[in-house]
């Protein structure tokens, strides 16, 4: 290989996301390798989830120039995840959801003009499971055990309301569904089982279109104040602001 050429990008990340990962993949001008981790790994304790993701991280050598992570900070499931002998690059960003809508600021915007509403895509749909566990974790992932003290002393006061406001029995928290439109493939089928489910719950619906911005970045190698990106022996670690996430060593 030239010494000036780029190496490879090996991308680790959430199948929920596959079909605008690989599509991301064949489009990128870097040669991407994909490795995609279950959908269930949410379901995991904290712990288990960030061990499996270590793990796959682990193994990525140096002929690759960077792992590029398709997990956001998802329940602080890979919060502790450390860089091994390549960079690791990471999304700033709570949940896939982000991913879809292009960026944090898109995403804060829409939710807070519409608090009550659930997500879905190809990837929600296809590998979803549709039960309390999910929207638990489009909610945060937080659980509605804590108490809103404990929110707030662990993730501090502006994210604690992000999580009150959609915490509690699943179905309470929402009265619309928005389907995120990504262009992936012809859509009007899970466009129309997104529409049915909705009415079937009794909630609005919304059909928007998607945005490619954040992953695009990440699959294309443009790694700005988007992103985190962990240096060989550097950890990640929450920050209860607006960066979400960081880098310490």
């Amino acid at each position: 290989m030239d010494a000036n050429e780029p190496r490879k990008l090996k991308f680790i990340g959430c199948e929920i996301i596959y079909r605008e990962a690989c599509l991301l993949a064949a489009r990128s001008p870097r040669a991407v390798d994909l490795q995609f981790l279950r959908k269930g790994l949410h379901e995991l304790e904290t712990a288990e989830m960030l061990a499996t993701v270590q793990a796959a991280v682990d193994q990525v050598g140096d002929e690759y120039e960077a792992a590029i992570l398709g997990y956001a900070r998802c329940s602080d499931g890979v919060v502790g995840l450390t860089a091994g002998d390549v960079p690791v690059v990471v999304p700033r960003a709570h949940d896939c959801i982000t991913f879809l809508f292009g960026g944090r600021a898109a995403y804060r915007e829409y939710f807070d003009a519409h608090p009550g509403t659930y997500y879905r895509s190809t990837g929600w749909l296809e590998r979803g499971g549709g039960d309390g566990a999910e929207a638990d974790k489009q909610a945060g992932g937080l659980g509605a055990a804590q108490s809103y003290e404990q929110l707030v002393e662990k993730y501090g006061k502006d994210n604690a309301d992000f999580i009150a406001r959609t915490m509690g029995a699943w179905t309470a928290n929402y009265d619309n569904l928005c389907y995120l439109e990504m262009g992936v493939c012809d859509e009007r089928p899970f466009v129309e089982a997104a529409r049915t489910e909705a009415g079937e719950r009794g909630w609005g619906f919304d059909h928007r279109p998607g945005d490619w911005t954040l992953l695009e970045k990440l699959f294309f190698g443009r790694w700005d104040e988007d992103f985190v990106i962990l240096r060989p022996g550097e950890k990640l670690v929450a920050r209860n602001d607006d960066r979400v996430l960081d880098a310490s060593r």
